[in-house]
Protein backbone atom coordinates (compact mmCIF):
# COMPACT_ATOMS: atom_id res chain seq x y z
CA UNK A 1 0.00 0.00 0.00
CA UNK A 2 1.31 3.38 -1.01
CA UNK A 3 -0.53 6.57 0.12
CA UNK A 4 -1.19 9.06 -2.20
CA UNK A 5 -2.87 11.82 -0.39
CA UNK A 6 -5.08 12.31 2.92
CA UNK A 7 -8.68 13.33 2.54
CA UNK A 8 -9.02 16.20 5.32
CA UNK A 9 -6.86 18.77 4.94
CA UNK A 10 -5.62 21.41 7.66
CA UNK A 11 -6.08 24.44 5.39
CA UNK A 12 -3.09 26.01 7.57
CA UNK A 13 0.49 26.25 5.74
CA UNK A 14 2.47 24.18 7.01
CA UNK A 15 5.84 26.20 6.73
CA UNK A 16 7.72 23.92 9.06
CA UNK A 17 6.73 20.90 7.69
CA UNK A 18 8.41 21.94 4.42
CA UNK A 19 11.22 23.61 5.64
CA UNK A 20 12.09 20.39 7.07
CA UNK A 21 11.45 18.69 3.65
CA UNK A 22 13.78 21.58 1.77
CA UNK A 23 16.33 20.86 4.57
CA UNK A 24 16.19 17.01 3.75
CA UNK A 25 16.54 18.21 -0.16
CA UNK A 26 19.55 20.45 0.78
CA UNK A 27 21.49 18.47 2.54
CA UNK A 28 21.09 15.57 -0.19
CA UNK A 29 22.33 17.78 -2.45
CA UNK A 30 25.19 18.20 -0.58
CA UNK A 31 25.62 14.75 -0.33
CA UNK A 32 25.62 14.11 -3.79
CA UNK A 33 27.86 17.19 -4.82
CA UNK A 34 30.36 16.79 -2.23
CA UNK A 35 33.46 15.29 -3.24
CA UNK A 36 34.62 13.15 -0.40
CA UNK A 37 31.38 11.78 0.41
CA UNK A 38 32.49 8.97 2.20
CA UNK A 39 34.20 11.43 4.83
CA UNK A 40 30.66 13.45 5.18
CA UNK A 41 28.76 10.48 5.63
CA UNK A 42 31.27 9.76 8.48
CA UNK A 43 31.22 13.32 10.22
CA UNK A 44 27.04 13.42 10.10
CA UNK A 45 26.00 9.94 10.19
CA UNK A 46 25.45 8.25 13.41
CA UNK A 47 28.10 5.25 13.41
CA UNK A 48 26.76 3.54 16.90
CA UNK A 49 30.67 2.12 17.62
CA UNK A 50 31.77 6.25 17.94
CA UNK A 51 28.92 7.03 20.58
CA UNK A 52 30.58 8.32 23.75
CA UNK A 53 27.82 9.29 26.07
CA UNK A 54 30.74 11.00 28.52
CA UNK A 55 31.51 12.45 25.24
CA UNK A 56 28.64 14.86 24.28
CA UNK A 57 30.95 15.39 21.04
CA UNK A 58 29.98 12.19 19.87
CA UNK A 59 26.27 12.52 20.23
CA UNK A 60 25.46 15.28 17.15
CA UNK A 61 25.10 12.64 14.72
CA UNK A 62 21.78 11.53 16.74
CA UNK A 63 20.07 14.99 14.80
CA UNK A 64 22.78 15.02 12.12
CA UNK A 65 21.87 11.73 11.03
CA UNK A 66 17.91 12.27 10.33
CA UNK A 67 19.46 14.87 7.65
CA UNK A 68 21.16 12.55 5.76
CA UNK A 69 19.76 9.86 3.02
CA UNK A 70 21.35 6.77 1.30
CA UNK A 71 19.44 7.46 -2.34
CA UNK A 72 16.80 8.77 -4.26
CA UNK A 73 14.26 6.41 -3.22
CA UNK A 74 15.25 6.77 0.49
CA UNK A 75 14.68 10.48 0.57
CA UNK A 76 11.38 10.20 -1.92
CA UNK A 77 9.57 8.08 -0.13
CA UNK A 78 11.17 9.57 3.33
CA UNK A 79 9.42 12.98 2.04
CA UNK A 80 6.82 11.90 0.25
CA UNK A 81 5.06 10.07 3.72
CA UNK A 82 6.02 13.45 5.63
CA UNK A 83 4.51 16.03 2.65
CA UNK A 84 1.42 13.95 2.91
CA UNK A 85 0.78 13.29 7.22
CA UNK A 86 3.12 16.21 8.76
CA UNK A 87 0.70 19.17 7.78
CA UNK A 88 -2.29 18.05 9.97
CA UNK A 89 -0.17 17.42 12.80
CA UNK A 90 1.71 20.73 12.62
CA UNK A 91 -1.60 22.31 12.59
CA UNK A 92 -2.73 20.44 15.42
CA UNK A 93 0.27 20.95 17.44
CA UNK A 94 1.61 24.15 16.77
CA UNK A 95 4.41 25.24 14.42
CA UNK A 96 7.20 25.63 16.73
CA UNK A 97 5.86 22.46 19.06
CA UNK A 98 5.93 20.34 15.42
CA UNK A 99 9.68 21.19 15.08
CA UNK A 100 10.53 20.04 18.28
CA UNK A 101 8.50 17.07 17.83
CA UNK A 102 10.24 15.90 15.18
CA UNK A 103 13.64 16.17 16.26
CA UNK A 104 12.88 14.67 19.96
CA UNK A 105 11.30 11.81 17.70
CA UNK A 106 14.32 11.66 15.85
CA UNK A 107 16.11 11.30 18.05
CA UNK A 108 14.22 8.66 20.24
CA UNK A 109 13.92 6.40 17.01
CA UNK A 110 17.84 6.90 16.65
CA UNK A 111 18.33 5.39 20.17
CA UNK A 112 16.45 2.92 20.14
CA UNK A 113 18.20 1.53 17.00
CA UNK A 114 21.34 2.47 18.66
CA UNK A 115 20.41 -0.18 21.47
CA UNK A 116 20.46 -2.69 18.95
CA UNK A 117 23.33 -2.18 16.64
CA UNK A 118 25.57 -0.51 19.96
CA UNK A 119 28.97 -1.75 18.42
CA UNK A 120 28.22 -1.52 14.61
CA UNK A 121 30.32 0.37 12.03
CA UNK A 122 27.95 0.55 9.65
CA UNK A 123 26.47 4.51 9.66
CA UNK A 124 22.61 5.13 10.37
CA UNK A 125 20.94 7.63 8.67
CA UNK A 126 17.54 8.90 7.40
CA UNK A 127 14.91 10.89 8.51
CA UNK A 128 12.39 7.38 8.98
CA UNK A 129 12.04 7.94 12.24
CA UNK A 130 11.29 11.22 12.96
CA UNK A 131 8.70 10.17 9.98
CA UNK A 132 7.75 7.18 12.17
CA UNK A 133 6.85 9.90 14.92
CA UNK A 134 4.73 12.02 13.28
CA UNK A 135 2.68 8.93 11.55
CA UNK A 136 2.46 8.10 15.18
CA UNK A 137 0.91 11.50 15.86
CA UNK A 138 -1.23 11.54 12.81
CA UNK A 139 -3.05 7.86 14.11
CA UNK A 140 -3.51 9.52 17.62
CA UNK A 141 -5.01 12.74 16.21
CA UNK A 142 -7.25 11.30 13.52
CA UNK A 143 -7.66 7.87 13.09
CA UNK A 144 -10.75 8.65 11.42
CA UNK A 145 -9.58 10.58 8.40
CA UNK A 146 -9.29 8.61 5.27
CA UNK A 147 -5.96 7.97 3.19
CA UNK A 148 -6.10 7.13 -0.80
CA UNK A 149 -4.27 4.78 -1.19
CA UNK A 150 -2.35 3.13 -3.97
CA UNK A 151 -2.89 -0.76 -3.65
CA UNK A 152 -1.72 -3.11 -6.93
CA UNK A 153 -4.44 -5.37 -7.84
CA UNK A 154 -3.23 -8.02 -10.39
CA UNK A 155 -0.42 -5.72 -11.52
CA UNK A 156 -3.09 -2.99 -12.05
CA UNK A 157 -2.82 0.42 -10.22
CA UNK A 158 -5.95 0.64 -7.94
CA UNK A 159 -6.77 3.67 -5.67
CA UNK A 160 -8.87 3.33 -2.63
CA UNK A 161 -9.71 5.24 0.42
CA UNK A 162 -9.19 3.47 3.32
CA UNK A 163 -9.44 5.08 6.87
CA UNK A 164 -5.80 6.47 8.46
CA UNK A 165 -5.78 3.59 11.18
CA UNK A 166 -5.92 0.66 9.15
CA UNK A 167 -2.98 2.10 7.32
CA UNK A 168 -1.35 3.03 10.03
CA UNK A 169 -1.52 0.27 12.25
CA UNK A 170 -0.41 -2.23 9.13
CA UNK A 171 2.20 0.00 8.33
CA UNK A 172 3.00 -0.52 12.17
CA UNK A 173 2.66 -3.92 12.02
CA UNK A 174 5.14 -4.75 9.23
CA UNK A 175 7.34 -2.56 11.42
CA UNK A 176 7.10 -5.03 14.22
CA UNK A 177 7.54 -8.12 12.27
CA UNK A 178 10.45 -6.72 10.37
CA UNK A 179 12.24 -5.39 13.45
CA UNK A 180 11.69 -9.40 15.15
CA UNK A 181 13.20 -10.61 12.18
CA UNK A 182 16.37 -8.07 12.05
CA UNK A 183 16.82 -8.91 15.56
CA UNK A 184 16.41 -12.91 15.36
CA UNK A 185 18.80 -12.68 12.16
CA UNK A 186 20.64 -9.59 12.09
CA UNK A 187 20.80 -7.64 15.26
CA UNK A 188 18.44 -5.07 13.93
CA UNK A 189 19.88 -3.99 10.57
CA UNK A 190 17.71 -6.15 8.24
CA UNK A 191 18.54 -5.74 4.71
CA UNK A 192 19.83 -2.58 5.82
CA UNK A 193 17.08 -0.79 7.18
CA UNK A 194 16.49 0.15 10.48
CA UNK A 195 13.10 -0.79 11.58
CA UNK A 196 13.48 -0.96 15.22
CA UNK A 197 13.71 2.96 14.41
CA UNK A 198 10.85 3.12 12.99
CA UNK A 199 9.11 1.02 15.69
CA UNK A 200 10.71 3.67 18.60
CA UNK A 201 9.37 6.82 16.12
CA UNK A 202 6.33 5.44 15.65
CA UNK A 203 5.54 4.57 19.22
CA UNK A 204 7.11 7.89 21.16
CA UNK A 205 5.21 9.76 18.68
CA UNK A 206 1.88 7.82 19.40
CA UNK A 207 2.11 8.26 23.26
CA UNK A 208 3.94 11.62 23.36
CA UNK A 209 1.49 13.66 20.34
CA UNK A 210 -0.79 14.70 23.09
CA UNK A 211 1.44 16.33 25.56
CA UNK A 212 2.71 19.03 22.78
CA UNK A 213 -1.09 20.20 22.90
CA UNK A 214 -1.17 22.76 25.07
CA UNK A 215 -4.06 24.01 23.88
CA UNK A 216 -7.38 23.03 21.62
CA UNK A 217 -6.69 23.51 17.93
CA UNK A 218 -9.65 22.50 15.51
CA UNK A 219 -9.88 22.35 11.76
Amino acid sequence: MFPIRDTKNSNKFPFVNLAIIGTNIYVFYLELTNPAIEQFIGKYALIPANINFADINTLSPFVTSMFLHAGFLHIISNMWFLWIFGDNVEAKIGHIKYFTFYIFCGIVAAFVQYIFTASSNIPMLGASGAIAGVLGAYLRFFPRNKVDTLIPVFFLPLVISIPAVFMLVYWFLIQAFSTFSAITETAGGFDGIAYSAHIGGFLIGFITARYFVWQSRRF
